[in-house]
């Protein structure tokens, strides 16, 4: 229990480090993604506003029947092709990614190369 806690803690810490750093702009918004043990939830911020242009996980309603797991690297890469087209519709393609203190590694960089794939530039 208290491992987990820490776990949690330090990923907070890392994120705020890399928060002072990334920061979105009505040009490049910011990207910011949240991955929990059963799903996937990504969306984008223009932080010189405050608002939210784009959000989405893996619970969205024409992503769900596709899927057996939401908690997975072939989840996230479907959802990383879909929110390129909703963004692209958005008329947002260059955004500046926050991987949220996670690692560049598994359902987060599935995420980002599918996004990326999908046609969004960062």
């Amino acid at each position: 229990m208290v491992m987990t806690i820490n776990r949690e803690y330090k990923r907070v810490l890392r994120h705020t480090r890399i928060r002072k750093k990334v920061t979105g702009t009505p040009d490049q918004p910011r990207l910011s993604v949240h991955r929990s043990h059963k799903n996937f939830y990504a969306q984008v911020i223009d932080d010189t506003t405050g608002k939210v242009l784009l959000s989405m996980s893996t619970l969205a309603k024409n992503l769900r029947p596709k899927i057996k797991d939401g908690g997975n690297v072939q989840a996230a890469e479907m959802l990383g092709e879909i929110f390129a087209q909703e963004l692209k519709k958005k008329g947002v393609q260059k955004v500046c990614f926050d991987r949220g203190g996670y690692l560049y590694h598994g359902r987060v960089k599935a995420f980002a190369d599918s996004a990326r794939k999908g046609g969004m530039e960062f």
